[in-house]
């Protein structure tokens, strides 16, 4: 029987965590999901830090991982694709720790992205948040060694040394002061890896950039979505740099999200740092591709500190059908068509 590949092994992770999150709301009254769903959408869209956590109990953590996990899931696992591709061939995170984790989407990202089973610990304040991960890490073979561990998020963070280390949509929750910290005890603890998620906003691109500065400053290099690790070239307060995943809603996800789309679009930005010699991409393509009559606008973010706008026409040839199958958050050019 032969192997399955990266993509078939992704793609059925992903079945995995959509099957174990579809029984979460048995038994939870519609109201009841419905108010909690509400009230994390104000804390998440809420620029005030808390010093709390916002799950707090088993109805918050259901409808947290209905309303936000499948997001989460394809934002950070389209950021470790990125990491992947940068990274030498065939290297694989032997360890990770996921900061903040919750109830382990990005766990379940680096299990999609990196095939195998790897120590793995999540660190997370939210004990109900803890024992459901651990509930849905059950129903995945690959995930069943994961150590779901209560810490305490800031200042006092202590993360054990690792190959890799995901702080996925959590440094918003926290203090200028925490941030800092735990920015910097993720960069302590790495041999390998750090890759800082946040949502495609400007405050998050604007926490990214902050982490990514901390990051370079330690002696890491950027291995995305960055084709450099000198300073971004978007002028503060003018644009913000982010991406876009493609997230399927079950009728489950579609029910609490009030919704009625077989999908959404995640935003979110990203950077993945390293200590190795990445090979990052040629330019990176920041902006959803503009397909006019015989070309396409590529918005470019360069390898010399630049963002430029370039036109691909039909007399590129196997380039301009490239760039017609383009997707924002690409390396460009692809490999096939050089």
């Amino acid at each position: 029987m032969n192997a399955p590949t990266p993509a078939t092994a992704a793609a059925s992770t992903a079945e995995t965590l959509r099957a174990a999150l579809a029984g979460l709301l048995d038994g939870l009254p519609p109201r009841q999901a419905a108010q909690a769903v509400e009230r994390l959408i104000a804390n998440y869209r809420g620029r005030t830090p808390t010093d709390a956590p916002i799950l707090r109990d088993r109805a918050d953590v259901a409808a947290y991982a209905a309303y936000r996990m499948p997001a989460t899931f394809e934002a950070v696992r389209a950021a470790l694709g990125a990491l992947a591709d940068a990274a030498p061939e065939g290297w694989v995170p032997g360890s990770h720790v996921d900061v903040g984790g919750g109830t382990g989407a990005a766990t379940w990202a680096v299990a999609a992205t990196w095939a195998g089973e790897r120590p793995v610990t999540v660190l997370d304040w939210a004990e109900p948040a803890l024992a459901l991960g651990r509930e849905l890490a059950g129903t995945a073979p690959q995930l069943h060694g994961v150590r779901w561990q209560r810490s305490r998020i800031g200042s006092a963070l202590a993360i054990e040394s690792t190959d890799l280390v995901t702080v996925s949509y959590v440094l918003g929750e926290l203090t200028e002061a925490d941030r800092r910290s735990v920015v910097d005890a993720a960069a302590d603890a790495a041999q390998q890896a750090v890759v800082v998620i946040e949502p495609g906003t400007p405050d998050g691109y604007r926490r990214v950039i902050e982490a990514r500065d901390r990051l370079i400053a330690a002696g890491y290099r950027i291995a995305a979505p960055c084709p450099h690790s000198a300073a971004c070239p978007i002028e503060p307060g003018t644009d913000w740099c982010h991406f876009s995943a493609r997230v399927s809603r079950s009728s489950l996800h579609r029910q609490v999200k009030g919704g009625s789309l077989a999908y959404e679009d995640e935003k979110f930005s990203y950077v993945a740092a390293v200590r190795f010699d990445p090979d990052p991409a040629p330019t990176r393509i920041v902006r959803r591709p503009q397909i006019r009559k015989g070309q396409v606008l590529l918005d470019l973010c360069e390898p010399d500190e630049a963002l430029r706008r370039r036109t691909v026409t039909k007399r590129h040839g196997p380039l301009y059908r490239a760039a017609r199958d383009a997707d924002w958050g690409d390396a460009w050019p692809p490999q096939s068509a050089e």
